[in-house]
């Protein structure tokens, strides 16, 4: 029996329609379902409105179905239409008329809301975890090239000199804030919502303190109309966090697949990170690249997904089902993409000497006019007199000009310390993830 069925006849398209892939998609949201149920039971005792034997045998079956769960033997199907009728029926099945009492005191609605947010805070700390791996990586890179000159770019034109740590630096920096946004999206989801029930809140005295304390939830969202109601909202923070840990990948996944062409020649990636042509024998291609390139869309495309659905008045609709889907389709890509990353970054080889030779004269001239400037002329001169005799840079070390960069954070004076201790902040912070 579907939990909303209240008999007569249903029409099997509508219901094809309205179930779509929820099941499948419940799958993920299984243990954390199980969890939330156990807790919910005990609250129930706890709060005098179960008998503490109903209670009891009730805890003692969910339990068993997550074990089952952790062992492929229990999952919702097609036929049960989503993981809590799966998981009432396992109950009635097992226990009978106390199976049937599970469901007092909640609706499908924070049902589906509680697993959410423990499966968000969850991949919330993937994500985070993730990025600070990668951007250690990065940051061990930078380290190492700090001063292996290379152009700096700007329009895509070569501009001054720069270094290849400075480069790497940068993404290892946009990482930690990507882990940052991740943690903060994670302390948005972790507010209990169970006991809002459809919104409205319901006629018992809930122990909703305690179940979210239980849960490991930090505190509970109290209003439940507003907690019915950050479903779909909570997801694009979710995702916003997520995009940005994405979009940082794909500026570096642009860079590599530029420095990788013969063109540029700057780096060749690992022969196991490459893929061949099928009918060209010449070609080793650089699909992961261009693939970590485009995770960022898919993210993208999720996010402005939900956000589209969300356009809804207060209390649930049956539209909220669909932001399930590409919250999940956008975490499990920007978790790959960045899994990946520490492997990319390992897996690849710079030809410095070929950096270097590619600092040309013109990229000296803000140097020059820098200097110049130091010397008392005003710099609007100073700039003038320099562009006005680029050629005057020949003969100049971009070596020298790395070292003499000493603004702080500049390749001569680099910070990576500040770095690397914000990466261990961030990382502690992470692992201290309650619940």
């Amino acid at each position: 029996m579907r939990l909303w069925d209240k008999g007569g006849n249903v029409d099997e398209a509508m219901l094809r329609f309205t179930a779509r892939d929820d099941w499948a998609l419940d799958r993920a949201l299984l243990p954390h379902d199980l969890r939330a149920s156990r807790a919910h039971v005990r609250g129930l005792a706890r709060a005098g409105v179960m008998e503490s034997a109903d209670a009891e045998a009730l805890d003692a079956a969910l339990a068993e179905l997550e074990i089952e769960a952790r062992e492929g033997r229990f999952a919702p199907s097609a036929e049960d239409e989503d993981g809590h009728t799966a998981i009432e029926s396992a109950l009635v099945a097992r226990l009978g008329d106390v199976g049937k009492r599970v469901h007092l005191g909640r609706s499908r609605n924070d049902q589906v809301l509680v697993a959410l947010r423990l499966y968000e805070k969850e991949a919330l700390t993937d994500v985070a975890e993730l990025a600070l791996l990668a951007a250690r990586s990065l940051a061990e890179l930078a380290q190492r090239t700090m001063l292996v000159p290379m152009p700096g770019f700007t329009h895509l034109q070569r501009a001054v000199p720069s270094s290849l740590g400075l480069w790497a630096g940068s993404f290892a920096d946009g990482l930690a804030d990507a882990a940052r946004a991740a943690l903060d999206a994670r302390g948005l989801c972790d507010r209990s919502p169970l006991g809002a029930a459809a919104g409205f809140g319901v006629n018992l005295p809930l122990d909703r303190g305690g179940v979210a304390s239980d849960l490991g939830f930090a505190d509970v969202a109290w209003n439940p109309l507003a907690s019915q109601t950050s479903r779909g909202l909570l997801e694009a923070q979710v995702l916003s966090a997520a995009w940005l840990a994405a979009a940082v990948v794909r500026r570096f996944a642009w860079d590599l697949s530029l420095f990788a062409t013969t063109e540029f020649g700057f780096a060749t990636l690992a022969p196991e990170l490459t893929t061949g042509s099928s009918i060209m024998p010449n070609k080793r291609n650089p699909d992961v690249v261009e693939l970590l390139r485009a995770s960022c869309s898919v993210v993208q495309g999720a996010l402005m997904e939900v956000m589209s659905i969300v356009a809804l008045p207060s209390g649930y609709h049956r539209d909220l089902q669909l932001t399930k889907a590409p919250l999940m389709r956008g975490l499990d890509e920007v978790r790959s993409a960045l899994a990946l990353m520490p492997k990319v970054v390992a897996g690849t080889t710079f030809d410095e000497a070929r950096l270097a030779a590619s600092v040309d004269v013109g990229c000296f001239a803000t140097d020059r006019a820098v200097d110049l400037a130091r010397s008392g002329v005003a710099f609007r001169d100073a700039y003038r007199t320099i562009a006005a005799d680029l050629a005057g840079g020949v003969g100049l070390d971009a070596g020298a000009s790395l070292r003499a960069r000493v603004s702080p954070g500049a390749p001569g004076d680099p910070r990576l310390a500040e770095l690397l201790r914000r990466l261990d902040a961030l990382a502690a912070e992470a692992s201290a993830s309650p619940g």
